[in-house]
């Protein structure tokens, strides 16, 4: 046996890396042999793609009468929605109610008052007086005055559904009186569209009249119309301005000076 003195450099000796793995119970070992240059040069080159699939279009199916049908019926149905609730009738008409001439305004404001106080706007509409406006001139003045006058002394126009508590807030509003056409146990008969579309047209007189008052002062009277109706007194003073008259009546045994226009007092 031949002994050397050449010893194992560390750069000689197998790392772990470089052993083979243990072998199993009764296998032999082989080492893997190493790829030749010929087969790195193989897998070096690139393999060319595969061509692509090609693309089927689909062709449509025509779906038997009874699938429709089935899947229609399983569709579920959404329900209508609920109709609109009708509008309420408007149940207002006109009427002609009677009230204490010379207060139209006051009892206008009164009953519109009551109406918000007691809670009945769904009731009443509004209240109109009819009046046109009249252009005149005074004698022997150049002046010219433009008033309105009104076309139913002691009357108003009131737009309301005619029932026991409107009628009892217009008895129980002071200066007026019934209903036109009305009376215990019968309902007033509401005036027609084309009576309401006459009266609340403003007629406006175009010419130009001259007023000529038919008395004279100290000249005995008698009220026509109005709250002093039938009732006589003196003439006072001729208010030509206002278009009236200032008469001297008689009132609970006290001479009162009152303010009336010319058509509503008559020399006796």
């Amino acid at each position: 046996m031949i002994m050397t003195d050449e010893t194992p450099t560390p750069e000689d000796r197998p790392t772990p890396e470089d052993r083979p793995p243990p072998a199993a119970s009764g296998e032999p070992v082989f080492p893997s042999p190493e790829p030749d240059a010929v087969t790195l040069a193989a897998e070096s080159v690139p393999q060319p793609e595969p061509p692509p699939e090609p693309i089927q279009e689909s062709v449509p199916v025509a779906t038997p009468a009874s699938t429709v049908a089935d899947a229609a019926a399983n569709v579920v149905t959404q329900p209508a929605p609920p109709p609109e609730p009708p509008k309420p009738e408007n149940k207002k008409r006109w009427y002609v109610v009677k009230v204490q001439s010379g207060r139209e305004e006051a009892i206008k404001e009164a009953i519109e008052r009551r109406v918000k106080i007691d809670g009945l706007e769904e009731y009443f509409g509004q209240i109109y007086i009819p009046v046109e406006k009249v252009t005149e001139r005074r004698p022997g003045s150049n002046k010219v005055y433009t008033r309105e006058k009104k076309m139913l002394p002691g009357y108003i126009m009131a737009e309301v559904e005619y029932n026991d508590r409107i009628l009892y807030l217009f008895r129980e509003t002071a200066g007026v009186g019934d209903f036109v056409g009305g009376g215990v146990n019968r309902t007033p008969t509401p005036m027609a569209p084309h009576e309401v579309a006459k009266w609340m047209k403003i007629k406006e007189q175009a010419n130009v009249k001259v007023v000529q008052p038919k008395f004279e002062p100290h000249d005995k009277v008698k009220v026509t119309d109005g709250m002093f109706k039938n009732m006589e007194g003196e003439v006072k003073e001729l208010l030509e301005a206002k278009n009236s008259v200032k008469v001297q009546l008689t009132i609970f045994g006290r001479p009162v000076d009152v303010d009336l226009e010319y058509w509503q007092v008559e020399r006796l």
